[in-house]
């Protein structure tokens, strides 16, 4: 045997093992097809059908589809528990992207703080895809309320301590959030009184039994407008565009009820991170469509498009601080 065509022969095997493990790894590395065809995507909402979460997630679930070629994706309401039933359901489901939850800031931000113990772990259980929309809240007061802007609110608040009631949609909801942290604020006294609900809680103000209300921008603005209630000011960083000539509780002396509400879509955790950048694009680009730019600004609410990383970061800095408020007025669900 010549040794030239033996050592060819060794150095072409070798080759083409070098080949197969160069490519081996490339192919592995490649991220699994989404959506899988003729598997649905699932948008989970942890509240009731006809809520205002609900609405928006169908309109998202509609502009998926097209945007993916006609690809169903649909809505599955699970209501009940402070959100903790939808959330828990994505959390248990496989990390695929074909099981997403569309839930507020409560979920994640708010209820960790709240309760000592959750069927979910906010963070490991959840992948943040993207930040839909930014939500406002609104303090309102009757017509007739001795007080039209926030100085006076607290001069009266002070000279009155705890004859002031103010509604929340529930307990530990941002709406009491918030009436703990203009107390904290501002030093003064008042009475939670909670509801089942905005419209409960909307309803007790236009009937007299409590005084004030951070209510969603929506319901605030159908109030005002119907001279059913007064504006006081918007618990937001800027004015809101819906309500341009109101000024923030920050312009009018009180700083720090500036947290902004929000939705936004999570995944399961572990998610493939090719994935979740896809849907994460994909609900970037849908957040800023005409489609749901229209039906954000009948809501009063602002677009966002927040996605990935980004999403990550508003999600853990809103926890920090909610927790602080959460910590400072001893609010505990359990």
């Amino acid at each position: 045997m010549h040794p030239i065509p033996t050592l060819r022969r060794a150095l072409l095997a070798a080759a083409v093992l070098a080949a197969t493990c160069t490519v081996a790894p490339l192919a592995l590395a490649q991220p699994a097809a989404w959506p899988v065809s003729g598997k649905p995507v699932r948008i989970v909402v942890p509240f009731p059908a006809g809520s205002g979460s609900d609405a928006t997630a169908r309109v998202i679930a509609k502009l998926m589809t097209d945007e993916l070629g006609g690809a169903p994706v649909i809505v599955d309401n699970k209501p009940g528990a402070g959100t903790f039933i939808g959330a828990q359901e994505v959390a248990r489901s496989p990390a695929d992207g074909h099981t997403l939850l569309y839930t507020i800031v409560i979920t994640h931000t708010q209820n960790p703080h709240l309760y000592a113990k959750l069927p979910y772990d906010p963070v490991r259980d959840f992948t943040p895809l993207a930040q839909m929309v930014k939500s406002a809240t609104v303090l309102i007061a009757p017509p007739d309320a001795p007080f039209r802007n926030i100085g006076e609110l607290v001069a009266y608040a002070k000279a009155n301590p705890g004859k002031l009631n103010y509604a929340s949609f529930s307990q530990g909801s941002t709406s009491h959030l918030n009436g703990e942290l203009l107390q904290m604020r501002t030093g003064t006294k008042m009475t939670h009184v909670p509801y089942k609900g905005t419209a409960d809680a909307s309803r007790a103000l236009v009937a007299g039994e409590v005084q004030l209300y951070f209510d969603g921008t929506a319901t605030a603005v159908q109030l005002i407008k119907a001279g059913k209630a007064i504006g006081l000011g918007t618990a937001t960083p800027a004015r809101v565009p819906v309500l341009p000539d109101m000024p923030t509780i920050a312009e009018q002396g009180v700083k720090g009820l500036d947290i902004v509400g929000w939705q936004g879509i999570f995944g399961p955790g572990n998610m493939d991170p090719a994935v979740a950048k896809k849907i994460g694009d994909l609900l970037a680009k849908i957040a800023r469509s005409p489609e749901m730019l229209k039906l954000i600004e009948t809501q009063g609410n602002e677009p966002s498009g927040a996605s990935g990383p980004a999403f990550a970061a508003i999600v853990k800095n809103d926890s920090e601080r909610w927790g602080e408020v959460i910590k400072a007025a001893n609010i505990k669900l359990d």
